[in-house]
């Protein structure tokens, strides 16, 4: 299953419940101002021992985080996220 999160873990909780609900094996993929937690870390060391975890690579450099991401992420393009949708037949979107 594809996960979908757009949300700032600052601002919601929506990154912690989906990593709370999660089944194992799933991808996350962090757009919007998600990709924010993919700069501090917030939880993203224990989520990808569990899930594949990609941000959304026009998004991170639209907020001036490029090159600041904690190692282990995959970044993908808009093309890799309809890669990512076809891939998974089920997404769940997180707001």
């Amino acid at each position: 299953m594809l996960h979908i999160v757009n949300s700032s873990h600052t601002q919601t909780s929506a990154l912690a419940s989906c990593l709370r609900l999660a089944q194992p094996g799933a991808t996350l993929l962090l757009i919007e101002d998600a990709i924010y937690a993919a700069t501090t870390g917030a939880g993203m060391a224990d989520a990808m021992k569990g899930f594949k975890v990609c941000v959304l690579q026009p998004d991170v450099e639209a907020r001036g985080m490029a090159g600041r991401l904690i190692d282990g992420l995959s970044a993908v393009d808009y093309a890799g996220f309809v890669d990512l949708v076809v891939e998974h037949p089920n997404s769940q979107t997180w707001l």
